[in-house]
């Protein structure tokens, strides 16, 4: 990327260093509410993370959009085919790693019949392809009425084929249906009590308007430049997005986990500030340094470390040593990552989430330091 965009790097690897935060802690037990994803309604901090990823998906694509339109059709379907599957098939591959588990003493295989088939890089996956496609063939303005009408289009849906008088409740939301017949009760995400996927198939339709929104912000830097008008418009467009979304979640309540369209209005307008904030700091202060070169290594490698930081944990997970003989006499086991969380975070405060988050933020360090190490080494691994 030009370094002229620099900011952009910024933005983009702060996002996945929050994603790391917020998906490692200690304990899941004990975290501060802002990491914590909102109960149903609403919108923490940690409901940021995943848009502003996809913001940051959509301003990527603004960069590589002019050569495929050089190159043709051929050439852009062989490329966003082959980044979709394999970004789609490494999600799978996440969700389905370490493929063994301890089953008391005896490492048992995870089978097929109970792996979620969904998630965060498969969403990620078929946002990019489907923005791909509309950004590709309906261009610029074309782009942006498809996506006024995903919106308006998943609002109708989800009040039309929704539970009567609570269409936007965790019982009431059209998609689960649709996953249940299409995917399987038992490939589908069940941290809510019962099989709801926060990734489904049904509200990937508005998610996919993330990137859109992301690709046209990206254009729009590239074509004016680092001009004072440029930022006023992006903030000035952030703050109508934002409002537009507090407006619309009136009648149809930001939640992120249905994905729902005034979340994704809210939701980008808050990211084209938070990345107008960035180029002012970055690119007309020149306020960088330390801090940004700290963010900086984490977007150069941004798939990679964010797998790596599912995998690892799991993957460690398998190695188990005796932790200490409970009152039974009974082995007590624990890996690498487990013993340092309850030998050393937890006993730091007597608040639980302390030790939680202190861990959280140890891995984001360790993590850090990894790409810190690639980065040296110009070493880049993307998809």
């Amino acid at each position: 990327m030009n370094q002229r965009y620099y900011s952009l790097d910024v933005f983009r690897g702060a996002t996945v260093a929050l994603m790391i935060l917020v998906n490692n802690p200690g304990s899941w037990s004990n975290i501060y509410s802002p990491l914590e994803h909102a109960t149903w309604h609403g919108c923490t901090p940690t409901d940021l993370v995943f848009p502003f990823f996809l913001f940051a998906v959509g301003n990527a694509m603004a960069f590589v959009m002019p050569r495929f339109e050089q190159a043709g059709a051929g050439v852009f379907w062989k490329k966003v085919i082959k980044r979709t599957l394999l970004i789609f098939l490494i999600g799978l591959f996440l969700n389905w790693s370490p493929f063994v588990r301890w089953d008391g003493d005896n490492l048992v295989a995870k089978t097929w019949e109970n792996i979620r088939i969904f998630g965060v890089l498969q969403r990620i996956a078929l946002c990019y392809f489907f923005a791909s496609v509309i950004v590709f063939y309906g261009k610029t303005r074309g782009a942006f009425v498809i996506s006024g009408i995903l919106l308006l289009l998943y609002w109708f849906i989800c009040n039309w084929l929704g539970k009567p008088g609570d269409p936007y409740s965790l019982q009431g939301y059209f998609g689960t249906a649709i996953d249940k017949n299409i995917l399987g009760v038992s490939h589908m995400y069940k941290g809510e009590g019962v099989p709801f996927d926060p990734e489904g198939i049904s509200s990937t339709m508005a998610a996919i308007v993330q990137v859109v929104f992301g690709f046209m912000v990206g254009q729009y830097i590239q074509q004016k430049g680092k001009s004072f008008e440029m930022l006023s418009n992006l903030l000035i467009a952030g703050a109508v997005f934002v409002f537009a979304g507090f407006c619309w979640d009136m009648v149809f309540p930001i939640n992120k986990k249905i994905w729902t369209s005034s979340y994704v209005l809210y939701t980008s307008g808050l990211a084209m500030i938070t990345l107008g904030i960035l180029i002012y700091l970055i690119e007309f202060r020149e306020i960088k340094g330390s801090w940004s070169r700290f963010f900086d290594v984490f977007g150069k490698n941004p798939l990679f470390i964010f797998v790596l930081s599912g995998f690892l944990p799991r993957l460690l997970g398998l190695f188990r040593f005796t932790d200490h003989i409970d009152e039974s006499g009974k082995k007590v086991y624990t890996s690498a990552f487990s013993w340092f969380y309850n030998h050393v975070c937890k006993n730091i405060a007597t608040d639980l989430r302390v030790g939680s988050l202190v861990y959280a933020l140890v891995m984001i360090a360790f993590y850090w330091l990894i790409v810190y190490l690639l980065d040296k080494k110009k070493i880049y691994i993307k998809v």
